[in-house]
Parts: structure tokens; C-alpha cells; sequence
């Protein structure tokens, strides 16, 4: 989610050590999680940091509605991209589970 560099770039300085830091925290974590859920070789293995990915975009996703109820920014277009990962996650973590 690069978006979320770029929107952050504008949050206020006082935000920096708080929500700056945090949703950038929080969005890197999806990525980190996924690409090492992906070179797991168990299945059960591989589910568990995709589902630790899901909790890294569900805390995104509200540090996104916090934001915007802020009046930091508008954050609709990277909602829609949370909301497409995660259903390409719970379809993801589905089909490893159906081939057990």
C-alpha cells in the first residue's frame, strides 16, 4: 500500500510519532506478512501470516476512518484498495484450505 506513504506525507507534524507512524506501521505490515506467509511451506503455516496480514488491514483500514474523520485526508480510494487485498486474501487463505 504505497498509497499510504503518499497520504500521509500531508498529516500534520504533531501526527508524526502517532497515526503517521502507525498506519504506515500497520500497512507495511500487510505486505511483510504476505510475502512471508507465501514462502511458508506448510499450509497451516502459510494461513497463519496470511491471517496475521488480515489483522494488519483491518487496523489499516480503521487508521484510514480515523483519518479521514480528522479531516486529514480522503481516504475512499485506498478503502477500496483495503477492501480488494482482503478479498483476495480470504480467497487466497480459502483455496489453500480446500486443497488440504
Amino acid at each position: 500500500m504505497l498509497g499510504i506513504y503518499k497520504l500521509t506525507r500531508s498529516f500534520p507534524d504533531c501526527e508524526l510519532f502517532g497515526l503517521t507512524s502507525q498506519i504506515r506501521r500497520s500497512a507495511v505490515s500487510i505486505a511483510a506478512n504476505i510475502v512471508e506467509g507465501f514462502k511458508r511451506r506448510g499450509k497451516a503455516d502459510k494461513v497463519r501470516f496470511f491471517n496475521i496480514a488480515q489483522g494488519s488491514l483491518e487496523e489499516t483500514r480503521y487508521y484510514l476512518i480515523l483519518a479521514r474523520d480528522l479531516g486529514y485526508a480522503e481516504t475512499e480510494d485506498l478503502q477500496k484498495e483495503a477492501d480488494e487485498l482482503g478479498r483476495l486474501l480470504d480467497g487466497y487463505m480459502k483455496a489453500i484450505t480446500l486443497h488440504e
